[in-house]
């Protein structure tokens, strides 16, 4: 068997390592996966009873904070997991979205109570009355205030780092049902219209443009500025993650194996990252929008809340339980083919961390081989690049699975996999 040849010379080693551990994955002796994805997840369970965490964003202290609907609470967890709850003073006030602000705390919507919230890295909280506007979604804005939908009443609304409301902009659609908000990378705020099936754009000073969804019942849902200068967003109801562009052309993705994708985040390795409501998964997609899901093996039945943490991991909130997730920033992109005794496999890799990028092979009885293995620097933004086994032995139906781990000096563990099968029979 030849050593596979590809085209990113750029960033993979020529020097060989060995992996000081290998990922095993089952595999059942009866039958033989056909595709699958791996991430090296854990979970930290949360005190308290009731629901989940609907959202969840890094916070300026190196922490992780999150925003409790049912519990009442607002949440900081640190990179070891540890965890404090901060009461909401008022009753029964629906927290939901969170978000940086640009004074250094965190600002958060209550959605039942129709007040925005404000606490300080120290727990220390404010609440600012919005009469009659049941805000949803909140960001900062590239003017120094925070940005909120107000979902009953139609609006956007703007508040100063003060606590003062300065201004309530009607959207145009009537009903249109704004709910979330962020900042997009041509100085404007971009939101979703889930009932109107639209993105919304909105100057710092109030002027709004509204541009449809292509496929129609979709549900805009989340929404973030891209490492790509556009705007990314997903159907709730679609099953899709969409792309904006700021001049207003919309791009979809189909998630293969379905949900229904709710928040979508970026990732420190340059992708973007999404939540999915119905699968206990998450998911990453590419800027070129190649999309992977990772099983999170949590209490179904999803997941919600997603973020990129200031440690360089992903962050996510269940939709039900009391837990939260850490995965690291890593994915393959992987697919592959055989034709012409060649095996051709085709990635589009990132990690925002050194790694070891191997590629294992087996069969329904066990292990084959791990006939490729390099160190590789960080790999940002993701690349995409296709290496090619030829002259490939007839070994029949065997599954072909790239690993990416920590590198030599660390536990050797793998990080994330994915994995397909191929039939190499000639």
């Amino acid at each position: 068997m030849q050593m596979p040849t590809d085209s990113a010379h750029s960033y993979l080693h020529s020097r060989e390592v060995p992996l000081l551990a290998v990922l095993l994955l089952a595999v059942s002796a009866s039958a033989m996966a056909q595709s699958g994805a791996y991430s090296a997840i854990s979970e930290f369970p949360v005190p308290g009873v009731g629901g989940g965490f609907s959202s969840v964003t890094a916070g300026p202290d190196g922490a992780v904070w999150l925003a409790e609907y049912d519990g009442n609470n607002i949440g900081r967890i640190a990179a070891t997991g540890a965890i404090t709850l901060y009461p909401v003073p008022t009753s029964h006030a629906g927290a939901q979205s969170i978000a940086a602000g640009p004074d250094g705390a965190l600002w958060f919507v209550e959605t039942i109570r129709n007040k925005i919230g404000r606490i300080t890295t120290a727990g220390v909280m404010a609440e600012y009355p919005v009469p009659n506007s049941t805000p949803v979604g909140i960001a900062a804005g590239p003017d120094g205030a925070l940005w909120f939908t107000e979902n009953t009443s139609n609006k956007i609304g703007r508040i100063t780092t003060a606590g003062i409301v300065t201004a309530e902009y009607r959207i145009p659609t009537a009903l249109s049902g704004p709910v979330q908000i962020a900042a997009g990378p041509d100085g404007n705020l971009w939101f979703t219209e889930g009932i109107a099936n639209q993105i919304g754009r909105i100057t710092t000073t109030g002027a709004i443009t509204e541009f449809p969804v292509p496929s129609a019942g979709s549900y805009p849902d989340g929404i973030t500025g891209g490492p790509d200068g556009a705007v990314w967003f997903t159907e709730y109801l679609g099953g899709r993650i969409g792309r904006i562009a700021t001049t207003g052309i919309v791009n979809e993705y189909t998630i293969p194996s379905g949900g229904e994708p709710i928040t979508i985040a970026n990732g420190p390795d340059g992708a973007l990252w999404f939540a999915n409501s119905v699968r206990n998964a998450i998911g990453r997609i590419t800027t070129a929008g190649f999309i992977t899901q990772y099983p999170t093996g949590g209490t179904p039945p999803g997941t919600e809340g997603i973020t990129g943490g200031p440690d360089g991991a992903i962050w996510f909130t269940a939709t039900s339980g009391r837990r939260i997730g850490r995965a690291p920033a890593c994915g393959l992109g992987f697919s592959a083919s055989f034709a012409n005794a060649a095996l051709t496999m085709n990635y589009n890799l990132g990690i925002d961390t050194p790694a070891v990028f191997s590629i294992h092979l087996r069969n329904a009885t066990g292990p084959i081989g791990k006939p490729f293995s390099r160190a590789i620097p960080a790999v940002v933004p993701p690349q995409a690049f296709t290496m090619t086994w030829s002259s490939f032995p007839n070994l029949g139906e065997v599954i072909v699975e790239p690993v990416l781990a920590t590198p030599p000096g660390g536990s050797g563990l793998g990080l994330c996999a994915e994995w397909t099968t191929v039939n190499t029979a000639q």
